[in-house]
């Protein structure tokens, strides 16, 4: 007890203020606190009162657990914070903006909240945000292809024929902040494939004139990046048939209205050897969903799309889309 910032807080709160609401954060030591033969219940509910004439003992208390407890008051009060949990947070905040070095135009989500937060996976608050001043936070992904023959990515620094790396290395990656620099592509895409596993982008044949990307889930912000520079060609979806696939899909649908999904009528052919079980929610909305989509659904099964990308028939079935 006492060890937490937080419990430690609560009893500079009754001293200073008379009273202290229950908080989750703070619930054993205001237990603590209750027990004590100077406090009280208030009328108030989850509230405890400061017994008048009982201040000595609770700053003893202080004393004991929180020895500079008098210097952090005097803090908090000079910056017109109160002392509670959020408070005290807040004061953290200040200074850890105070001491923040000359920082460079972009950093990355996890820097940014270990120099402006307690540690690289706490929240980056609109406080924080704005120590860190005209800095931008950056999540920093990544869209891996395959381009086409030909394509080039240019930006202020260069142009590299992406087609040329990919045909040494077998794909190319595209980092989110080269997108957000002014990355753009030139060369002709006939068509554009956001394969939701990591198998079938790798295993699928290439098609001449068409990028794959691989669109890992739900990760699709650089993907959305890319997208802006593909205006012109058309784009198909290729992921797995159960519920979060169609949530992926309709979620790219509200980025690129246009996108089209790849569900080709062999793909049956593998229900009832390949169909797995799995429960889909009432709730789920299947309207405008392929035939195949929503057969699986009445029958709580799923479908897996590596099989199809290694079908011979697919490259044929993905020409006939465009």
């Amino acid at each position: 007890m006492w060890q937490a910032a937080g419990e430690r807080l609560a009893a500079l709160e009754l001293l200073v203020r008379g009273a202290l609401r229950r908080r989750r954060a703070q619930a054993a030591a205001w237990d603590a606190l209750a027990e004590l033969p100077w406090t009280r219940r208030t009328g108030r509910r989850d509230e405890l009162g400061l017994v008048e004439g009982r201040r000595g003992e609770l700053a003893a208390l202080l004393d004991r657990i929180w020895p500079g407890w008098g210097a952090g008051l005097a803090e908090l009060t000079a910056r017109g914070l109160p002392p509670t949990p959020d408070g005290w947070a807040a004061l953290e905040d200040a200074r850890r903006a105070e001491g923040l070095p000359a920082l460079p135009d972009q950093l990355n989500r996890r820097t940014a909240a270990a120099l402006a937060a307690p540690h690289t996976k706490a929240a980056l608050t609109g406080r924080r945000l704005a120590a860190l001043g005209d800095v931008e936070a950056t999540h920093d992904g990544s869209v891996r292809l395959r381009p086409p023959k030909g394509l080039l990515a240019r930006t202020p620094r260069g142009a590299v024929d992406l087609g040329a790396v990919a045909a040494v290395l077998g794909e190319v990656s595209l980092p989110e902040r080269a997108l957000k620099g002014g990355l753009a592509l030139e060369g002709t895409v006939r068509a554009a494939l956001l394969v939701e596993n990591l198998g079938a982008f790798c295993d699928l044949a290439a098609i001449d004139g068409w990028l794959f990307a691989h669109v890992a889930g739900w990760d699709t912000a650089t993907v959305t990046r890319l997208l802006e520079r593909l205006a012109h060609a058309a784009v198909v979806h290729f992921g797995d048939l159960d519920p979060n696939g169609v949530r992926i899909f309709r979620h790219l649908r509200g980025v690129r209205p246009d996108l089209r999904w790849f569900v080709p009528p062999f793909w049956e052919e593998l229900v009832e050897a390949k169909g797995r079980r799995c429960a889909w929610p009432a709730d789920l909305d299947l309207r405008d969903t392929p035939d195949l989509v929503r057969r699986l659904a009445a029958r709580d099964l799923w479908l897996e799309q590596e099989p199809i990308a290694v079908d011979p028939r697919t490259a044929a079935a993905l020409e006939a889309m465009v």
